[in-house]
């Protein structure tokens, strides 16, 4: 299994930049020590062609997806993606999976989204069936899965190698590694504000929420772990407090913490930025020092 260490980095901002920039942002993270750096996929740069350039730049940061839309490619594609980069970098990516959300698939891809748990389980199947003829790399490529629901995680356990849970709280977390079982892979992300003005911290953590509260994906599991629809209209600052820490790099090593004692092997930490600010390479760095 790929080692990507305690704590990553999880970023969306990277397709705001030039492919030649990105590759030496990346360069510049891993010389800071992140062993891992996770990128999503929206409507912005395709996640795996990214991960590459990303990985040819570099020698020993692992990339992830964070994750990769199975309605963006046929599952005999996907499969040989991963094993191309899996061989290519030498041990050094992991394909994150997800199902995504109806409002982007249906609006933005134009498909249907009815049954995403049977999708996601027969795109696996279909990937373990896939034909590739061509050179691999040393053992199996590691997959992980955008699980938050109870069945979800059931199928990261049983058909992936772990799960990457998204907008979920530490209790979530537990309930997580409760379902996955051991040696599983469990990498939740956590979302961050470095600032130590509460009002602007707390402004700027309900700017990004308001997003994805948006979305029954994320609303549901919250409903499933003692919140209730008050707490999603607000946010309630008891929401706003379980989804972002806000403060100092110690509140962020605390929240660390309480992931990994509840059965994280690895947290995700997401820099959140004003709109069309600059990229947080000082809170980047100053988190990569704490850990």
């Amino acid at each position: 299994m790929i080692d990507i260490g305690r704590v990553g980095l999880w970023t969306s901002l990277l397709d705001q930049y030039p492919t030649s920039r990105v590759r030496e942002i990346v360069v510049e993270l891993e010389s800071l020590g992140w062993p891992c750096v996770w990128r999503p996929e929206a409507s912005g740069r395709d996640a795996l062609i990214s991960a590459a350039h990303m990985l040819d730049a570099t020698k020993t940061l692992r990339v992830a997806t964070g994750i990769a839309q199975i309605q963006a490619r046929h599952p005999m594609t996907a499969n040989a993606a991963q094993r191309t980069l899996h061989e290519a970098s030498g041990g050094r990516f992991l394909l994150g999976l997800g199902v995504s959300h109806a409002p982007m698939i249906t609006t933005s891809r134009k498909l249907p989204y009815v049954t995403p748990y049977s999708d996601m389980a027969a795109y696996l199947a279909a990937m373990r069936e896939a034909t590739f003829s061509a050179v691999g790399g040393s053992g199996e490529p590691p997959t992980v899965l955008a699980a938050l629901g109870p069945k979800m995680l059931r199928l990261a356990a049983e058909q992936a190698d772990g799960a990457h849970p998204y907008f979920s709280p530490v209790e979530h977390t537990a309930v997580a590694r409760e379902i996955l079982g051991p040696g599983k892979l469990l990498a939740p992300e956590q979302m961050v504000v470095l600032d130590d003005d509460p009002a602007r911290a707390r402004e700027l953590a309900v700017e990004h929420m308001t997003r994805y509260l948006r979305l029954p994906n994320y609303t549901n599991n919250l409903l499933r772990h003692g919140f209730d629809e008050d707490d999603l209209a607000g946010p309630s600052p008891r929401l706003v407090d379980a989804i972002v820490v806000r403060g100092d790099v110690d509140a962020v090593v605390r929240r660390v913490d309480e992931h990994h004692a509840a059965g994280a092997d690895h947290v995700c930490i997401q820099v959140l930025t004003a709109k069309d600010a600059e990229l947080p390479m000082r809170a980047w760095t100053e988190l990569a020092a704490a850990f």
